[in-house]
């Protein structure tokens, strides 16, 4: 299974359609954590598994998608409902709730990746307001059947190599 995973693009369409064009046909989903600012069927987001964040208007965006992608269960959310500003043990829960193997989510603009039994907890940074470090970021997970992959990769398509986990 290979993801494209980005977050916080607040009203840049750009980017976003920039991502959707390079990565179609290469990943087996493509997913908007919150905070696009775009309504529901902004042709935009057409291709994206998206999420309603804290600046998103449309109703009709989900808070949660729980999703069921090459036999994985994948949980999308903003993360500002779950407080992970604080601590991701609201998130943990939801995720064992779910039986979500993957939690991708974005909210405080900062990119990161963690492994907890089993569940792997990531945030992709924001492909427009970064916090923390100045490259504006987006993720691609890529799994096998021994392993999970993460890269980050800054907005011009950089691999940022000290950002790269495998899991």
């Amino acid at each position: 299974m290979k993801l494209l995973i980005v977050s916080d693009s607040h009203g840049s369409k750009n980017e976003i359609q920039e991502l959707a064009e390079k990565y179609e046909g290469e990943v087996n989903a493509m997913i908007h954590c919150g905070d696009s600012e775009l309504s529901a069927d902004d042709n935009v987001l057409s291709s994206f598994l998206a999420v309603r964040g804290n600046c998103d208007m449309d109703a009709r965006l989900p808070d949660d998608l729980i999703e069921e992608v090459d036999g994985n269960t994948i949980m999308i959310t903003h993360g500002h409902l779950y407080g992970i500003k604080m601590s991701l043990m609201k998130l943990r829960y939801r995720a064992e709730e779910t039986g979500a193997g993957f939690v991708f989510f974005g909210h405080s603009h900062t990119l990161g990746a963690e492994m907890d039994r089993g569940t792997l907890f990531l945030n992709p940074g924001s492909i427009l307001l970064p916090r923390g470090r100045s490259e504006r970021t987006y993720a691609i997970v890529d799994t096998s059947e021994e392993m999970i992959n993460v890269q980050f990769l800054t907005h011009e398509h950089e691999v940022l190599v000290e950002q790269e986990f495998t899991f």
